[in-house]
């Protein structure tokens, strides 16, 4: 989902995991301190998650 052109929404992260909206932000927490670049955004005033760089 986050190498998408739109990104996801933490609502949607939060759908196709299962998980609480604190531990789906940790875990883009934990990719942003292994190395990959988390891009926000936001679509329809809603901010959006991808990976920077990702085809």
């Amino acid at each position: 989902m986050l190498r998408r052109d739109e990104g996801a929404t933490l609502t949607e992260l939060i759908g196709a995991t299962g998980w609480l909206p604190h531990t789906t932000r940790a875990a883009l927490t934990g990719l942003r301190k292994k190395g990959h670049d988390i891009a926000k955004s936001t679509r329809d005033e809603v901010t959006c998650y991808s990976l920077a760089g990702a085809a």
